[in-house]
């Protein structure tokens, strides 16, 4: 590592795994450092914000990302996407039927949350569609050893929420929105409430009690919050 996470405003989570969290939507960006392969978690709201971290990323890896996963598809996570050219781009299967299909109401939202309308324009017209879709789990090998997997654990906070787990002591679970700390979880007219206590099930089930799970706005958390956030959602959506 060329520079400590600290220098760059980022979080260290673990061993070679960190996290931004992004101004404006306090929007979380994750990286994770492969003996040679390097994972980015997610990509930001904007082309200016997706080439700022990708920047970042390589000062802090020696090396260009290599892949990117995207947690759902919200303007907030993936609208810096064409910043990361050349990256292998990874999604819940599905969330490339959304790109191709609601670019526009992707563009909207982004406006009307407050994203300047050129800003969005251009990110929303230049945004690719992820070629490598997730069904079920897909391992990413790291080098020496070393993996992420991601896994399709939705629907919930959308139809297509990927979640990423990088396993070590401690192991880190990258959520996306499925779990927010800075405010309640958000639902929007594409989420899928009575699922999404279940997909908390799996998170938890993913990572288990030790793992700290990154959210995707918001503090690094634990299992207790998790379940907390589980089980008021049961309560809100009137779901087990």
């Amino acid at each position: 590592m060329t520079v400590t996470w600290e220098e760059l405003g980022w979080e260290r989570v673990a061993e070679r795994v960190g996290r931004c969290r992004l101004p404006g939507w306090d929007c979380t960006a994750g990286l994770v450092l492969g003996a040679g392969p390097v994972l980015m978690v997610d990509a930001g709201s904007s082309l200016a914000e997706g080439a700022r971290l990708r920047i970042e990323a390589q000062e802090l890896a020696g090396r260009r990302v290599t892949h990117l996963a995207l947690t759902h598809p919200h303007f907030d996570h993936v609208f810096g996407t064409a910043a990361f050219a050349g990256t292998e781009i990874y999604a819940a299967v599905g969330m490339d039927a959304v790109v191709s299909h609601d670019r526009e109401e992707l563009r909207l939202d982004a406006i009307r949350n407050g994203l300047a309308a050129p800003e969005a324009e251009e990110a929303a017209d230049a945004l690719p569609l992820p070629r490598r879709p997730v069904s079920g789990e897909w391992t990413l090998d790291l080098g020496d050893g070393r993996q992420a997997l991601l896994a399709n654990v939705g629907p919930g906070h959308t139809a297509h929420d990927l979640a990423v787990l990088v396993p070590g002591d401690p192991e880190v679970v990258f959520c996306g929105d499925l779990v927010e700390e800075s405010g309640d979880p958000q639902a929007g007219p594409d989420a899928v409430p009575s699922r999404w206590p279940a997909a908390l099930d799996r998170l938890l089930s993913l990572g288990g009690e030790n793992a700290l799970y990154v959210p995707g706005h918001g503090a690094v958390v634990d299992a207790a919050f998790v379940r907390r956030q589980r089980d008021a959602l049961a309560a809100r959506f009137g779901v087990s």
